[in-house]
């Protein structure tokens, strides 16, 4: 079929996937052209063209399930931007209450329902995540908290999550379509990959040195080979004071980040004179485990699976005016309700 919207059960029968597909996620034409909608949205249409409704003229309200920070706003406008509507909505980045409209649609029907299923994904994925990152960084205050949760994700949503981390309140993205999405660079240094591939991890921090521009922050990890503590001085006493930061990230297996380890780390390089060092924390981060170690000497965080595996923050649309006339489904007040918050957006 082309690449129109479909309209009714025939279109739908006519859907092929091509076998030479590399990844089954949709793509911008086919979630514009509804093939992420659920079927019976398809059925509506079809119906309300039978019985000469396809103008029916419609206010939808779209409200959230609990608070949080609402996200996907932008990504729901831009969906709509082409229709014929009318768009009311809170600012992206917003505090949102329970139960509180974020998104308001009037325009006829069939000119945006069977986007509901697509607009809905959308802002309870990115509120969510958007969410899990204000917590991080409402527990870390004024220490930096960047988003490493791509690795988490299917590659077709990881830059919707890490863009709605940064909305959300973290200060940095390693995803780097994600980190661009949101106006910013990429954040991040090395991966143990890539010590244990070279063998030495003062090896690996002299080429780092060396090879990378001036402004690229010189944070090597330091749980790869040795003790993080010997490690961490030997990186110091070479590089000295181009040497930004190390980074802690020791597995599960030997006791993850703790407390004490952070604390010996400070001390170590402190008293060896290397108080200008900063120490970045990362695996399994979470609120909790932020405010834990962020008075022992943290200088910011990395949190990756507390964010991109937060869950959805579940959205309702609901049918409030129908040509006019106020109108809901049993357990809802009819009409409109009111949000002086929200602003004309389309």
């Amino acid at each position: 079929m082309t690449n129109r919207e479909l309209e009714n059960l025939e279109d739908v029968n006519n859907v092929t996937i091509s076998k030479d597909r590399i990844l089954h996620s949709a793509n911008h034409d086919e979630i514009k052209q509804g093939l992420t909608t659920d079927v019976y949205f398809i059925k509506t249409r079809e119906i309300l063209n039978e019985l000469d409704l396809s103008q029916t003229e419609v206010v939808v309200d779209i409200f959230a399930s609990r608070e949080g920070v609402a996200a996907g706003i932008d990504e729901a406008v831009n969906l709509l931007q082409d229709k014929d509507v009318e768009v009311w909505g809170l600012e992206e980045g917003s505090r949102m209450d329970k139960k509180e409209v974020i998104l308001r649609i009037k325009g006829v029907y069939n000119e945006f329902g069977i986007f509901e299923t697509s607009l809905l994904g959308s802002l309870a994925s990115a509120s969510g995540w958007a969410t899990a990152a204000a917590e991080c960084k409402e527990a870390a205050d004024d220490i930096p908290v960047l988003c490493f949760g791509a690795r988490h994700l299917h590659p077709a949503v990881a830059p919707v999550m890490e863009r709605s981390a940064i909305i959300g309140g973290a200060d940095g993205a390693s995803c780097i379509l994600g980190a661009k999405l949101a106006g910013q660079k990429p954040s991040g240094t090395v991966p143990h990959a890539l010590i244990l591939t070279v063998g030495d991890t003062l090896k690996v921090a002299q080429a780092y040195d060396e090879v990378m521009p001036d402004d690229a922050a010189r944070i090597i990890i330091v749980d790869t080979f040795k003790d993080e503590a010997e490690e961490s001085l030997r990186l110091a006493d070479s590089l000295k004071e181009s040497l930004d930061g190390i980074r802690l990230d020791t597995p599960s297996e030997r006791g993850g980040v703790t407390p004490d380890l952070v604390k010996e780390v400070r001390a170590r390089l402190d008293q060896a004179g290397h108080d200008y060092v900063n120490i970045f924390v990362s695996g399994g981060i979470t609120p909790e485990r932020i405010l834990n170690l962020k008075d022992l000497g943290v200088d910011g965080f990395g949190v990756g699976s507390y964010i991109a595996g937060a869950e959805a923050i579940n959205m309702t649309m609901d049918i409030k005016e129908v040509d006019g006339k106020a109108i809901a489904k049993r357990g809802r007040i009819p009409g409109v309700a009111e949000n002086k918050r929200l602003k004309r957006l389309l």
